[in-house]
């Protein structure tokens, strides 16, 4: 009886602990953003006598010639781009590091786990990419996006890949397949639990992601859905509902994306621990 007492008490307080955590900023962002200017300054959590989400929204979407649209195109493109190089060249890993047993495979590990700890050095970067005359481009901004993200998504294919026999590539060979056609014709279509996690999971952080394009990819051409929070604020005036409508635009597509496949992202996550 103690036991379900106390499992009842752990469980409620990580209930309670989540809606402070993530649904009373979200009301407190929805409420604000149904304000006019002088009622959102007040910062509190009282619903609008008038609600003008519907105006505030208008004014954020054509604020400075529409560039929440170019910013919502930007890190879609940005979003898709990073994700299908980071699921290959990560998988690819993944399973060379989990088949290959020599000398040189505990090195490797060890980048690949360096890369979790290190922190992006920013000056260095702009130079390098400067250097190879990627700095302010997509591609620039998907390759760091794809650094960052590497060491991670390497980690969880790494240990899905244990679920797989080697039998399974040696009777691919044994058939004719070259390494090539044994990758994506047999191993990446098994690998279908822990990808659909990381698409979801970096598709997330991508999107979301504020310093990387800030520093990497400037420019009013180049904005993302992030920087377009500057939009609102400045050093005198700064449009609290309108900032408020715009996070609450920037934050439903992936919110949504997340409630709809948060099952498989825990259901991947396990997988790649359990048979790790």
């Amino acid at each position: 009886m103690s036991k379900r007492i106390g499992k009842l008490l752990i469980e409620s307080a990580a209930v309670l602990a989540t809606i402070v955590i993530f649904w009373v900023p979200l009301y407190f962002v929805l409420v604000n953003a149904m304000k006019n200017p002088q009622d959102a300054a007040l910062f509190n959590m009282e619903w609008p006598g008038t609600v003008q989400l519907w105006a505030n929204m208008a004014e954020v979407v054509q604020a400075r010639d529409y560039m929440l649209l170019t910013a919502f195109y930007n890190s879609s493109l940005m979003t898709v781009l990073s994700i299908v190089v980071l699921i290959v060249i990560s998988a690819m890993a993944g399973f060379v590091l989990q088949r290959r047993k020599d000398k040189a495979t505990p090195i490797i590990n060890f980048f690949v786990f360096a890369g979790l700890i290190i922190p992006p050095a920013v000056v260095p970067t702009i130079w390098v990419l400067q250097e190879i005359a990627l700095f302010k481009t997509m591609a620039g901004i998907v390759a760091v996006e794809v650094a960052l993200g590497f060491p991670f998504c390497v980690i969880l294919y790494r240990g899905f890949m244990v679920s797989i026999p080697r039998e399974i590539d040696e009777a691919a060979v044994i058939d004719g397949y070259g390494k090539w056609r044994l990758f994506f014709a047999i191993i990446l279509p098994l690998l279908k639990p822990v990808t659909a996690t990381l698409v979801i999971t970096q598709s997330v952080a991508i999107f979301n992601d504020f310093t990387n394009p800030l520093y990497f990819f400037p420019g009013s051409d180049n904005a993302t859905v992030q920087l377009t929070l500057y939009n609102f604020t400045s050093q005198f005036v700064s449009q609290w509902n309108l900032l408020f409508t715009n996070i609450l635009l920037i934050t439903i597509p992936m919110l949504v994306l997340f409630l709809i496949f948060n099952k498989k992202i825990v259901a991947g996550m396990t997988a790649g621990s359990v048979k790790g």
